[in-house]
């Protein structure tokens, strides 16, 4: 069992590293809900299935199941994903589950945030989200790392990006929206963030993606791929509903130090057709009063920014769009040290994200 804390990271000599740096390996969740996903989630299944499939050729996979489905999911993975059972109410393991901090001695421990479903009981994306809330420490138990509470501050992971080095991107969309830390000034909430995660510098974007019901989360706009170097979504389509967004953000990028006084390199990356559900998909999902109605024509934000970075590879987004072999092109330019193995996510994005979004690195202490 892991010990609950009574202090901060940032004193304690622990810092979040940046996703590109080793990993022990990575966690998801397994989507189940009929109201978010599907013909009973599984069109989901199979994506989210493949998605681990790909991480697996690099580092170690651990997905959490429920006890009705582990049968299921068993079956249909490979052995050498492991599965443990384990409760919650969808399947955003980057915003559900622990953000990790290590140290220079090998130490390794984790952040337990608040969380309350990306906006709460009145502009939530579904209710109740209780054991989603017990996802961080039931993860910390099974292996064993300490545990720092601030189950009183809201944050989920897709919300930032980390350079390891001192600097954090975040969109005020999303982290000082009201219907998060409403409580808390700006200043505040960077005290908070330098405190947990033992960063210098914030860099504060304006907004997310148009159509991202988490409330402009950063990570389907911007990534860093390495210190001093981000990869953003893009367009220069004027009539494209997020060109104003991502030019506000370049500037924004381009106009700014990171933590070390460094200019960012920011590499563009064109956006796929943005994923809209037909009529079709849209009734193969169930109804339920508290939940997003996911209904016909519904546009979700897509971006190939939204890919996740593991020990020698990236697995990246694919829509079935013909930007899909472009971006792959721009990926192998920019990572040239890592295997880039792209998967189809339409599916995972009709749940209201991507890759990045169901997976979580535990970092090498």
């Amino acid at each position: 069992m892991s010990k609950t804390l009574n202090s901060f990271p940032r004193f304690d000599g622990y810092r979040m590293p940046g996703e590109f740096e080793l990993h022990t390996g990575t966690w998801m969740l397994w989507p189940e809900r009929t109201d978010t996903w599907r013909l009973g989630a599984k069109p989901a299944q199979q994506a989210f299935a493949n998605v681990a499939k790909a991480i697996s050729q690099f580092e170690p996979v651990t997905i959490c199941v429920s006890a009705k489905q582990y049968e299921h999911a068993r079956s249909i993975l490979p052995s050498s994903i492991r599965i443990v059972e384990m409760s919650s109410n969808d399947a955003w393991m980057r915003d559900i589950g622990p953000i990790f901090v290590i140290n220079d001695q090998e130490g390794i421990r984790g952040i337990d945030w608040g969380f309350n479903a990306w906006g709460g009981i009145d502009e939530g994306l579904y209710f109740p989200w209780d054991l989603d809330s017990q996802v961080k420490q039931k993860v910390l138990d099974i292996e064993r790392i300490d545990r720092y509470d601030a189950q009183d501050f809201i944050l989920e992971g897709g919300a930032i990006t980390v350079d390891g080095e001192g600097t954090l991107i975040t969109t005020e969309q999303c982290v000082l929206n009201p219907n998060r830390n409403p409580n808390m000034l700006k200043a505040e909430i960077e005290k908070k963030l330098s405190d947990y995660l033992n960063i210098d510098k914030v860099i504060w974007l304006k907004n997310g993606m148009v159509n991202d019901e988490t409330d402009g989360h950063v990570d389907e706009v911007v990534f860093f791929a390495r210190p001093g170097e981000v990869v953003m979504s893009w367009t220069d389509d004027i009539n494209d509903p997020n060109y104003t967004v991502l030019q506000d953000a370049y500037k924004q990028l381009s106009n700014t130090q990171d933590a070390k006084g460094r200019k960012l390199k920011i590499h563009k990356i064109p956006l796929p057709t943005q994923q809209a559900m037909s009529a079709e998909e849209s009734a193969g999902i169930d109804f339920a009063i508290d939940s997003y109605q996911r209904m016909e024509g519904l546009t979700f934000a897509s971006s190939y920014v939204n890919c996740y970075l593991c020990n020698g590879g990236l697995i990246l987004p694919a829509f079935d769009d013909p930007q899909d072999t472009v971006a792959l092109g721009m990926f192998q330019k920019i990572f040239p040290d890592r295997e880039i193995i792209q998967v189809q996510t339409r599916e995972i994005s009709f749940g209201g994200g991507n890759i990045h979004c169901i997976t979580q690195q535990q970092p090498k202490p």
